[in-house]
Order: structure tokens, then sequence, then C-alpha cells
């Protein structure tokens, strides 16, 4: 695992030298919804993205913003060639937050119970303009993970598929995602859908000010639950 970090630290040093593009910015929702869970409530949500070549290199984070003890700081690493993407994202959420006992962002080791989770993803995006469509399959391979029905590391894993349109001058992306196997780090007990959801959004103008906001509506089938998203960009 020390390997693997060292590995990350590197590859962020190198891509922040010789950076062609520098993001910053910050979204604040209603509330903290992820592949058809909701994780808490209003919250802000900093990002902070390099990218060079095919190579990126990005932290995320999320603090909720009426007492809620949830905290998450995400670092991903990713290379984008021909529209094929490869990542790898380090989720951090404290985990004395969850009633455990270590909180430290050093602390790796699931035996000292890390707030870490290790997840590799590949993505394809169609390389036709008139059906963008992409599909994304992400899983689990070190730190934090849920366990299946007989008590084994799950690898919990998560497809999504999805697809952005226009309707006038409203960007609007519609998105279905399934767990494929049992695992309680999802809340699914087999094959089960999990997250079908719509996203919409537009810039609106203020006086000399543009200002990018969305809505979102999130069905989960496996937990009968379903969500209202709104959001604010700067």
């Amino acid at each position: 695992m020390k390997k693997i970090i060292a590995a990350i630290v590197v590859l962020v040093c190198a891509t922040g030298m010789k950076a062609q593009e520098v993001t910053v910015g910050t979204d604040v929702v209603s509330s903290y919804v992820w592949r058809g869970g909701q994780l808490s409530g209003t919250s802000i949500q900093p990002s902070f993205d390099f990218s060079a070549g095919g190579f990126s290199v990005g932290a995320w984070g999320s603090v909720d913003l009426l007492g809620s003890v949830h905290k998450e700081l995400d670092l991903t690493i990713g290379y984008e060639v021909q529209g094929v993407l490869l990542s790898i994202t380090d989720y951090w959420i404290p985990v004395s937050l969850a009633g455990l006992t270590n909180s430290s962002y050093f602390v790796y080791d699931t035996d000292k119970n890390t707030g870490h989770t290790f997840e590799a993803t590949i993505g394809y995006t169609l390389p036709i303009e008139s059906c963008p469509l992409s599909l994304a399959w992400s899983t689990n391979f070190a730190g934090v993970d849920g366990v299946n029905a007989d008590g084994k590391t799950a690898y919990s894993s998560y497809f999504e598929a999805s697809y952005p349109f226009n309707v006038k001058d409203i960007a609007v992306e519609a998105a279905i995602g399934l767990v494929p196997w049992a695992t309680n780090f999802y809340s699914t007990n087999g094959f089960n859908i999990t997250n079908i959801s719509l996203k919409a959004g537009k810039e609106i103008k203020i006086a000399d000010f543009t200002i990018p906001v969305f809505g979102q509506f999130v069905v989960n089938p496996r937990t009968e639950d379903a969500f209202l998203v709104f959001g604010v960009s700067f």
C-alpha cells in the first residue's frame, strides 16, 4: 500500500510541475448523493485539478454544512487516450466519524481502521459525436471495502452508463448505475440497479455575473429511495 501511495505522490508532483491546465471550483449542493445513496445533507464540495496531455490529477472534498459528521477528501490520478480513461481514486472518510477509532489521514492499513478506500476505474466514451455514450467500471481493490454474503471481501464494483444531450440551452445527462454482486458497501444482495438519474444544468445571469446551477433527480430501485438535488457551482 505504501508503494501505491508513493507512486501517486510522484505522479501528482510530476504532473503538477508541467500542468497545462489548472481548474479550481466549488459546488454547494442541497444534499450529497453518490451512486444512488445519500451520504450527507447540504454540503460544500471544492475541487482542484491539474491536467497535462492525457494525464490528470485531482482533489475533491465534501463537508456537511449543517452539522453532520460527514467529511471526505478524494484524490484521483488518471490517464485518458482515444476515449479510454484509466484512473485510481483514494477516497478518505475519517473512520472516527463512523464510530471507529482511527481518523488519521496517514493510516492505510485496514487492520488499523483506515478511512481510505482505493478504487480502480476504466471508462470509455464512444467516439461518435451524435452518440457520446460513456461507460465506466469501478472496483475497490484496497483499504476499506464491503463484504459479501459469506463475509469475505467483496471487491465492491459499480458500473455506470451515462448519456449527455441538450434541450435548447439546458445541458442534460441521463445515467444508470448498477452493482453486479452482493456487498454491504453498496447495500446490495446481488445484481442490483442502484442509480437512475437525470441531471440538468444551465447558466443563470444575474447583473454582471453568470452562475451555473443544476438539478438532479435520483432513484435507487434497490433501496426504494429517491432524491431531488439542487446545486450551485462557483
